[in-house]
């Protein structure tokens, strides 16, 4: 396995082998993008910035740790950018003088950690919005606090008292003086924040600072020059994307049902500040994800509909809309985002299956591309990985649903894994290796893999959104069965051979489905949710899992029993290899501990794998080889493809499939020696502890 990443990998190592948060200057001369970066399989990417010359990415700055988010200013003359070279995993805010040769220079030090910043108009201020130290990261960035590590006796107790997020506030840096100072009040907490004019930022805010407060914020305009403060707008679902026009006449937001901070897709509202009046765009059925005031009158957007990356563009006054892209190629990371420059082009990171992430500038009638990630490793992925096409169905009440099937070459039926997304509110696009670890390695093992968007999927609408609140495990849960049940028709899958595999919310599906039907050979539940009570009293966002049930833990025989995994274990029997991090705060591992133990009290095969380092999802090396060992030899042991080994696939040596099997550690691994261990609970119930520091 170390060797299939490795052979993915190394050509790229101490290059860019993913870009995300595209910008680029008005006139369309200068371009930077946020580059993820591997030097060698070990811990996380870090990041840093690259620019487009001669259709190369060039790296902005030699400076150790990482950088992220450039920005331009207005006249294109600066870049303003983050970075947590001073210290580890705290950004700070740097400005470049593009212009001239040279290092850039730090800002004045903020409290805490800079996770955006934004010129304003004018570009004698930045923006920049802070989390304290300890605040809450949301599910897509890892469910960790970004607390500092501490230097206390190993005896020492942890301590919470009252909330256990730091606040996110507000601070404005004048570029001419160096001045800083904070701008939005105590006890305000600012989500995320954009200029609504020259004096005037408009913010997403609450009045609390955990990760819960933020599923009812509301938008907040706030006076730079004063600090006053007013409420604009109230939703009863979900706001993002706050900013308004350069001259501050128009303010903009997206309204939108949401599982997660992070992942939003909905309704473009204008708000017209004279009158006090609210136009919800019509964006021809797009789900809007990223916005920008491209001048005092148009409004760029981009979003996702049905499996299509959109962008457009909408004159606030008329509400008259232009549609310049609409394509089956991913624009974007979770969900389609990008940068427009004055003319009505838009810059993208663009992916798909077999496309390696590139930056390109659409629009204007041409597409084109101005540097690409693709190296020889991206090559023996795709030679591996089979192809990519999208798929419908019907589901038992007539809904058509959709996903993206990806297969081995040659005819079926295959052993089927299905991939089921987190969320609920999340879509699967046409992206490079579906953005998966594990898709393209088991479609190299003859394995098909279907990725269903089952209703509360984005880019559908919100109707089709709502349409899982209140009904988790329900109907969604249908939508996945009939995929099975039509791609099985259709001589795609083998009925006898069939898998599931998910994270968080994939991961409570992944769950739930085993206690539904028999049908199962083998599954993989990743970070998931087993039990709506203790995740409503140990989550980091319970509230947000009793509003989705519309269920009060408090009163019996509500849909925190009905839908709880745990309480239906008696009605399994699929084996499960069941996985989580040890420092996840919005899926704690006690979900998945929980399910293990219940499977194994009614005698159904079940190992628990929980890996001390990692938050929500796996993320860092070697953790990563051991997960994709772990997958593979549980889905290789239970629903074994027709060849074992394929020429040119990933050979998984049986020692190393042996100890997965068995719930212990591989003997070797990247470079020879062990790797990070997690905790792992056996078939038998016999723990094997980790070495080292507890």
């Amino acid at each position: 396995m170390a060797e299939y990443l490795r052979r993915q990998h190394k050509a790229a190592f101490g290059r860019p082998h993913d870009v995300a948060e595209p910008h680029i200057t008005a006139d369309g001369a200068h371009v930077v993008v946020t580059g993820s970066v591997l030097d060698d399989l070990a811990g996380a990417p870090r990041t840093a910035l690259y620019t487009v010359n001669e259709g190369r990415l060039t790296a902005v700055t030699t400076a150790t740790g990482s950088a992220r988010w450039g920005r331009f200013s207005p006249d294109g003359a600066t870049l303003a950018f983050l970075s947590d070279r001073a210290e580890p995993d705290v950004f700070q805010l740097y400005l470049l003088d593009i212009g001239s040769l040279g290092e850039a220079v730090a800002a004045p030090t903020v409290p805490g950690s800079v996770e955006y910043a934004h010129w304003s108009p004018d570009g004698r201020q930045i923006l920049l919005g802070v989390a304290g130290l300890g605040a809450d990261q949301a599910a897509a960035q890892g469910a960790m606090s970004n607390s500092p590590i501490d230097d206390l006796p190993t005896w020492h107790p942890l301590i919470e008292e009252g909330t256990r997020s730091a606040w996110r506030s507000l601070w404005l840096y004048t570029v001419g003086s160096g001045d800083l100072s904070r701008l939005s009040p105590e006890r305000m907490n600012c989500w995320e924040a954009g200029w609504g004019g020259p004096s005037t930022v408009m913010a997403v805010t609450s009045d609390a600072p955990d990760e819960d407060a933020w599923y009812r914020s509301v938008l907040t305009s706030i006076d730079t020059t004063g600090g006053e403060s007013r409420e604009l707008v109230r939703s009863q679902f979900q706001l993002g994307l706050p900013a308004g026009s350069p001259d501050g006449r128009y303010a903009s937001v997206v309204e939108a049902v949401c599982s997660d901070r992070g992942l939003l897709a909905g309704d473009l509202v204008i708000i017209d500040l004279a009158s006090k009046t609210s136009t919800r765009v019509n964006t021809a059925h797009t789900d809007v994800t990223c916005t920008q005031w491209i001048d005092v009158d148009r409004l760029g957007y981009l979003g996702q509909r049905h499996l299509d990356s959109v962008a457009g563009i909408v004159e606030a006054g008329t509400g008259a809309l232009t549609e310049l892209v609409s394509t089956e190629l991913s624009c974007g990371g979770l969900y389609p985002e990008g940068a427009f420059t004055s003319d009505g082009r838009v810059l993208v990171a663009q992916s798909a299956y077999h496309l390696p992430p590139q930056v390109a500038l659409l629009g204007g009638g041409t597409g084109d591309v101005l540097a690409t990630t693709h190296h020889a490793g991206s090559d023996h992925l795709s030679s591996l990985a089979g192809s990519a096409e999208a798929v419908t169905w019907s589901a038992p009440d007539g809904q058509r649903i959709e996903g993206i099937l990806c297969r081995p070459a040659g005819d079926g039926p295959f052993p089927l894994v299905v991939n089921i997304h987190g969320g609920p509110v999340w879509a699967f696009r046409n992206a490079w290796s579906m953005k998966s670890l594990w898709v393209p390695l088991l479609v190299s093992m003859g394995y098909a893999v279907l990725n269903p968007n089952p209703r509360g999927s984005g880019g559908r609408g919100r109707e089709f959104a709502c349409q899982v609140i209140g009904d988790m495990g329900g109907a969604d849960a249908d939508d996945i069965l009939s995929g099975i049940d039509a791609l099985a028709e259709r001589g795609v899958a083998d009925r006898s051979r069939i898998g599931l595999i998910g994270a968080s919310y994939g991961g409570f599906m992944s769950s739930w489905l085993v206690t539904l039907d028999q049908r199962f050979a083998a599954a993989v539940p990743i970070s998931p949710i087993t039990d709506w009570y203790s995740q409503a009293f140990t989550s980091n966002i319970g509230g947000w899992g009793n509003t989705f049930l519309r269920s009060d833990p408090e009163e019996p025989g509500t849909m925190a029993h009905a839908r709880s995994p745990v309480l239906r274990a008696s009605k399994a029997r699929t084996p499960c290899l069941n996985v989580a991090g040890a420092n996840d705060q919005c899926t704690p591992p006690g979900q998945a501990r929980e399910f293990h133990q219940a499977l194994l009290a009614r005698g159904v095969e079940s190992v628990l794998a929980i890996y001390p380092q990692e938050g929500h999802g796996v993320r860092a090396y070697p953790a990563i080889v051991d997960l994709l060992t772990r997958i593979v030899s549980w889905f290789t042991t239970h629903m074994p493809p027709d060849a074992k080994t394929v020429d040119g696939h990933p050979n998984i040596d049986s020692d190393i499939g042996s100890c997965a099997r068995e719930g212990v550690r591989p003997s070797r691994g990247i470079d020879g020696h062990h790797p990070e261990e997690p905790r792992m609970a056996t078939a038998d119930g016999q723990h094997i502890r980790r070495r080292g520091r507890r």
